[in-house]
């Protein structure tokens, strides 16, 4: 009886054998590593069946194999399976037919993918095979494999270099709880930090720290832009020095390529290199900034240990050539940053989780396409079908989410009721899927009649039973506190509608989308009929979310929590009667009361009497309870002031509050002119493009970069806002001028008249008062 072990997957490959295809995959289990190859298989792609004599003409050089199938296109097309030994070989085909006008299905996917999903392996995985002890890992051959639950720890380290504005390597800082060590160049002097290693040059730099990697045998590399910036430096450093880059398992070889559309790849075996901007941004954090500076202080609230004001790369360079005991402190501190951002976010926990449910690499930066892809294909194979190709014309937008026409004004006693994963339960309840939508067209008379001519069979589909075992698991990892889990469930359910109305998905179908959407303005309208018809107003709506204004006065014996409560449980009721006796079919609709809000604030639209969408402001809770909560205005937007949130944060207090605001808005203004607030004036706005991009109505904040620069190049400074970036600007009587850079004073009538009053304007009206009136009798002092 062969051994049986498991493993959680690490890095995937795939190498061309004479006899076809053979996988690599490495794997941390309990009893240590492991490096899993498989008997060689065949790359395969599909045709349709018509084509098989004209393909025979075309291949006619090609060595390979066809097979007719029981599989038919989503048109309803035979097919043949065409075998290849390499996937060289089958991505050649596959061009040369597709540049007959033939269509081939599948030959994008990857073979290492391929073999992986068709056996519904996502990341957890037991395995027999042939195995043999090697150093440090043991390697199996003609391994096969399957999905199971494993238990194992990852090791990880956090990693920072530090280099010249010419890229040439000063230090390598590596950093985890079990240990910390700093790899630098220079004459070695006398410390007493305990984890510095000198080295000579980088030729020596790079040395140890490739045996470094050999004894500490890291499964996870995570840093700050760690993949395009520090590994990628750490590979063409030792090419450039004629030193082979080992830095993956079994000493193998660690390649960068370039991408066409700039960035590039890393090639490692055996590690995996997480970079933790894309893990925040994966596990949907949001930044007004994603610096290592910025991102450190808003989640641990301390930062790196050189000033940011300062020039960054002249203060390295100085440190690197008079203290390097400073650099190697400074170094450090990044390394350790990272780490504890990674801790204190559970990222890492975040993406192993994402891994055993969708099978994406824990490294991958995005995904959502891939994810579904994994989790669909085998399952739309087993249906009889092969997966369709990406819409030729990128595909039609598919209407968004239902938002209401709102209902401005200052209000007392407003509920919020929400839909709980209001698209993934529409996908549930009304059974969207991609193959069901081909078999309920088949015959639409016993179909869910869907919308834009889509038809869903009741019986044969597999996303509504995903979606389902995805939520199963969710509610367990709720119940086990397992936050980090529950949110890599979460983002996984609430991609799949943006996945079947991206150009970018092989199942992408504008009716499956529209039948997501349009059922969710449907479900809207309805919601607020029944809430009506109960005698309340509904004064807006947006896309699961409706907001209840409740009868004034309420008696004391009214709870509107209770209140709440009650109209979710009515209008699941509801939903739940009229499903089963118009449609015959179960629901998985479920609204929740979330929030009520004690004052509550609907703007119009600047310069009009319409409702705004998506803006608005409440206090919630009592006491010392009470919470601000600002949506879409100016307070949580990143390209205002501090100033402005100051002002605005305050002024919505008193008037929640039911004080009268016009001393404070006097004063305010007052000290804005006066200067006593020039530490709150400053804009930050990231640049969207490249800043040679700019060329007609160049924006403010394009206007201080260029003016840095301009500045940057006459004193011979590195530049830095060419290639997009975060610029820092104050607005001056000269225009707008780049902090780092000011020759011009500040014009305070900008920050009054376009700051301060649209913010006061917004919502003084509703308390029938007047920013001007308040402020020109201040005016007349400046």
């Amino acid at each position: 009886m062969q051994a049986i072990e498991s493993g959680f997957l690490l890095t995937r490959h795939s190498h061309n054998t004479s006899l076809g295809v053979k996988h690599e995959f490495w794997l941390k289990g309990q009893a240590g590593v492991y490096r899993l190859f498989t008997s060689a298989e065949p790359v395969v792609f599909f045709v349709a069946v018509e084509y098989r004599n004209a393909i025979a003409t075309l291949l006619a050089d090609f060595q390979y194999q066809t097979k007719s199938l029981d599989l038919h296109t989503f048109s309803q097309q035979a097919t043949l399976g065409l075998y290849f030994n390499s996937s060289y070989q089958a991505t050649q085909a596959s061009r040369l037919l597709q540049a007959a006008q033939i269509e081939t299905f599948e030959a994008d996917i990857k073979p290492y993918d391929r073999y992986l999903m068709e056996r519904f392996v996502h990341a957890e995985i037991c395995f027999t095979g042939k195995f043999v002890q090697k150093a440090g890992y043991i390697e199996v051959h003609n391994a096969k494999i399957k999905p199971a639950p494993v238990a194992c720890s990852l090791n990880t380290v956090s990693l920072d270099i530090e280099c010249s504005e010419l890229g040439h390597l000063y230090s390598i800082g590596l950093y985890a709880d079990w240990g910390q060590w700093v790899y630098m160049i220079g004459e070695e002097q006398a410390d007493d930090l305990g984890y510095i290693i000198w080295c000579r040059n980088e030729a020596e730099l790079l040395q140890h720290f490739m045996q470094w990697l050999t004894r500490y045998d890291p499964d996870i590399i995570i840093g700050w832009a760690v993949i395009g910036f520090d590994m990628r430096l750490l590979v063409q450093r030792a090419q450039a020095l004629g030193i082979e880059p080992r830095y993956g398992r079994a000493n193998t070889l660690a390649k960068w390529r370039d991408s066409q559309q700039g960035g590039g790849f890393l090639d490692l075996f055996g590690r995996v290199v997480i970079d933790g901007i894309e893990a925040l941004k994966a596990a949907t954090y949001q930044f007004d900034s994603f610096s290592l500076e910025f991102v450190a202080q808003s989640l641990l609230g301390e930062g790196k240990s050189i000033n940011q004001s300062v020039d960054k790369m002249a203060e390295i360079n100085y440190q690197f050539n008079y203290d390097k005991l400073a650099l190697a402190k400074y170094n450090l501190q990044d390394c350790r940053l990272v780490w504890q951002i990674f801790q204190h976010t559970q990222l890492l926990s975040f993406l192993q989780q994402r891994s055993r449910l969708t099978g994406l690499e824990l490294g991958r930066s995005g995904g959502s396409v891939a994810a579904f892809t994994h989790l669909y294909l085998p399952r739309v194979h087993r249906a009889g079908y092969v997966a369709p190709n990406l819409p030729p014309d990128g595909g039609l937008a598919s209407p968004g989410g239902y938002v209401m026409e709102s209902q401005p004004g200052l209000y007392k006693h407003v509920l919020v009721l929400d839909y709980k994963s209001l698209y993934p339960s529409i996908i549930r309840t009304f059974k969207i899927d991609p193959v069901g939508m081909i078999e309920g067209l088949k015959q639409p008379e016993q179909a869910i009649e869907g919308f834009l001519g889509a038809y869903f069979s009741r019986h044969t589909h597999f996303l509504p039973d995903i979606i389902n075992e995805l939520w199963q698991a969710r509610d367990e990892a709720k119940q086990q506190k397992n936050a980090a889990a529950s949110q890599a469930i979460k983002i996984i359910m609430n991609s799949f509608y943006g996945v079947l109305g991206s150009g970018g998905c092989r199942f992408y179908d504008t009716r499956l989308a529209s039948s997501i959407t349009l059922r969710g303005h449907q479900i809207m309208k309805q919601t607020r009929s029944w809430i009506e018809a109960k005698g309340y107003q509904v004064i807006y709506g947006d896309t699961d979310s409706t907001f209840v204004l409740l009868n004034e006065p309420l008696e004391s014996s009214q709870d509107p929590d209770a209140i709440g409560r009650d109209l979710a449980e009515h209008i699941n009721q509801c939903w739940q009667e009229k499903l089963q006796q118009e449609m015959n079919l179960s629901c998985h609709l479920e609204m929740e009361f979330e929030t009520h809000y004690q004052q509550f604030f609907m703007p119009t639209i600047r310069g009009t009497e319409k409702g705004s969408k998506k803006r608005y402001a409440g206090l919630t809770g009592t006491g010392a309870e009470q919470k601000l909560v600002f949506k879409g205005l100016e307070t949580v937007r990143s390209d205002w002031t501090e100033l402005a949130r100051i002002f605005q944060t305050r002024l919505y207090q008193m008037i929640f509050s039911e004080q009268d605001p016009s001393a404070f808005i006097r004063d305010f203004v007052v000290q804005t002119r006066s200067g006593q607030k020039d530490d709150l004036l400053v804009y930050k706005k990231r640049l969207g493009q490249p800043l040679n991009s700019y060329v007609k109505n160049i924006p403010p904040h394009a206007r201080a970069a260029m003016l840095a620069d301009a500045e940057n190049q006459r004193r011979g400074l590195p530049l830095r806002y060419q290639n997009k970036g975060v610029i820092r600007y104050l607005n001056t009587l000269a225009g707008p001028q780049p902090l780092e850079y000011i020759s011009s004073a500040i014009d305070y009538d900008h920050y009054v008249e376009k700051q301060l009053q649209p913010i006061a304007d917004a919502i003084l009206p509703a308390i029938g008062l007047n920013f001007s009136a308040i402020a020109e009798d201040q005016l007349g002092l400046f």
